[in-house]
């Protein structure tokens, strides 16, 4: 017998990290806040010694509460380009 087909993956529409890569978090606020305001907000060796994209994917992925504090950042800095009226 065949196994009956998995549902389909539910659509997200109003989850602002679906769909949105750690890479593309980890640019996009580095890219907002730059590296040192960054490592002042998350005071994480990722991004207070030598920071790089690839060396703070790394981390991230294998740290949960970490990945977390990035996350909650990034969609703190979405309601705030939202609010400034900018584009997001």
């Amino acid at each position: 017998m065949n196994a009956p087909p998995s549902p389909p993956t539910p659509a997200q529409p109003r989850n602002p990290l679906h769909g949105v890569t750690l890479e593309q978090i980890v640019t996009q606020l580095a890219d907002h806040y730059g590296w040192d305001d960054l490592g002042t907000r998350i005071p994480v060796r990722c991004f207070t010694h030598e920071p790089s994209v690839g060396s703070s994917l790394k981390f991230l992925r294998k740290t949960p509460w970490a990945r977390d504090k990035v996350e909650s950042l990034y969609l703190f800095m979405l309601r705030e380009i939202r609010r400034a009226g900018g584009p997001g």
